[in-house]
């Protein structure tokens, strides 16, 4: 995840006043082609009010746009959270997206980056990790972005589609397994967990356990997805990500998966990189096609 952490670090020179905000809503007025503009998110964890820090991205026109979701993933050193952020509404990768009438909103998860607070996605010791918590913890982020999304008058409150890489590409698995009325394609992108492990590539923490995590997942997972991965994926390589995706299916779940080339340095960070949406964008494009926008 090297080079998405160059990109995202790059965000916290981008969040400027915002950081300073403490009540949920917009912040200051949409700025630039794709309106781009900070918003804090409203969470009730467990009694406790949160505020997530998101950006909205929108295309051209006023009609409501159907809107992505979009979940980061994690540095694979611990001390760099606190600079998780997120890709510019002019990245490539959010262009694709804008190009084609789509608004893309993406938060920043609890105990990251500008939404700071206690980190939530802890699943124990690395030898013997529990990837379910983790994984739904993060899914919850996920939820609450996905319904204020929904209270937005310039959105579609329907048809939504959750895009998430690496740890946000398994938060988005996890949150498959769980009630999504409103989100009718998930995307993911490089998905899993542990990777890195002691900061050595193709190097995972307790491997075992994500085709058990993926299980879990699969047995109550309702909407057909699309997993994207590379085969030079320095933190999940293709034979555990084989094992987590027939782990998957086996237990019920449904996934559209493409074992790419390599590309680039690192395929793990494909989504991000300049020239990588024409590998995955046919791709992405087949498939909402296929998922219906309300």
């Amino acid at each position: 995840m090297r080079g998405l952490m160059a990109l995202l670090t790059v965000v916290l020179g981008l969040v400027g006043p915002a950081l300073a905000q403490n009540v949920a809503g917009p912040v200051g007025t949409p700025e630039g082609q794709w309106r781009a503009q900070t918003y804090w998110i409203p969470m009730n964890d467990n009694g406790v009010p949160r505020l997530l820090y998101a950006r909205l991205c929108r295309p051209l026109g006023e009609a409501p746009a159907r809107v992505v979701i979009f979940a980061h993933g994690t540095p694979a050193d611990v001390a760099r959270r606190v600079s998780v952020g997120l890709p510019s509404c002019d990245s490539e990768a959010f262009r694709w997206f804008l190009q084609r009438g789509y608004a893309v909103l993406g938060s920043v998860r609890r105990g990251f980056g500008a939404t700071g607070g206690s980190y939530f996605e802890n699943g124990g010791p690395c030898d013997r990790e529990d990837f379910v918590k983790p994984g739904l913890e993060s899914a919850r982020d996920v939820a609450v972005t996905v319904d204020y999304a929904a209270t937005l008058p310039f959105l579609r409150p329907t048809g939504m589609v959750v895009v998430g890489l690496s740890t946000g590409g398994f938060a988005t698995i996890a949150y498959d397994s769980m009630p999504h009325p409103r989100v009718t394609a998930l995307i993911d992108f490089s998905g899993g967990r542990g990777g890195h492990k002691d900061n050595k590539p193709n190097n995972n923490c307790s491997p075992e356990e994500l085709p058990v995590a993926t299980a879990r997942f699969g047995a109550t997972a309702s909407t057909p997805m699309l997993w994207i991965y590379q085969a030079n994926d320095s933190f999940f390589n293709p034979e555990l990500v084989g094992a987590m995706y027939a782990a998957f299916t086996k237990a019920g779940g449904q996934a559209d998966y493409h074992a790419n080339p390599s590309f680039g340095a690192d395929g793990h960070d494909m989504f991000v990189l300049n020239g990588g949406s024409a590998v995955w964008g046919p791709l992405v494009e087949r498939y909402l096609a296929t998922r219906p926008a309300q």
